[in-house]
């Protein structure tokens, strides 16, 4: 019979815990499942109290005899985070941004595939938003991009133009 005991103090912790306004569902009967069985509840009748099956209450109370409170909240899965990379990968787009240019995601990705680091554009756009990086605006006039001997001699023709009076009615 897997039972848990707990303490005035570890009780109280839990009824506290309980009444959190945002706590998760999933915690909140984790929790349930532990306050039931130190009321005496075995975990054939606690998994239909709470409709779920009973080897998983049996896996909630050993983990929670195991870890305590901790035990409450449901553990991340999948791989540790690489935090050697994600420097890696940081400092390189914070070299990138730096030069006096704009860049686009799929420009990025080529660069940074240059210097020997193979991300996607979306994976990109996700480090650029850890970052902070924003969008850098270019000035949106073509003064740079105009003949000089064009834009004069559309002056001029502007110019000559009169404007048309309304009619009178």
């Amino acid at each position: 019979m897997l039972r848990i005991s707990l303490s005035n103090a570890s009780r109280d912790e839990l009824q506290r815990l309980r009444r959190q306004p945002r706590l998760a569902t999933r915690v909140r009967d984790r929790l349930e499942m532990v306050l039931l069985s130190t009321a005496g509840w075995s975990p054939p009748r606690i998994a239909g109290h709470l409709d779920c099956c009973c080897q998983s209450v049996r896996t909630v109370l050993r983990d929670y005899q195991a870890r305590g409170t901790a035990a409450l909240s449901p553990r991340r899965t999948g791989p540790a985070p690489d935090a050697a990379r994600r420097q890696q990968v940081s400092d390189l787009l914070c070299q990138l941004l730096a030069e006096a240019r704009t860049w686009t995601a799929p420009q990025l990705t080529a660069a940074l595939a240059d210097r020997g680091v193979h991300l996607s554009a979306r994976q990109v756009r996700r480090y650029l938003h850890l970052l902070g990086a924003g969008y850098r605006r270019t000035v949106a006039t073509l003064d740079h991009k105009q003949d000089p001997a064009t834009a004069a001699h559309a002056r001029r023709v502007l110019d000559g133009l009169e404007k048309k009076r309304p009619r009178a009615v």
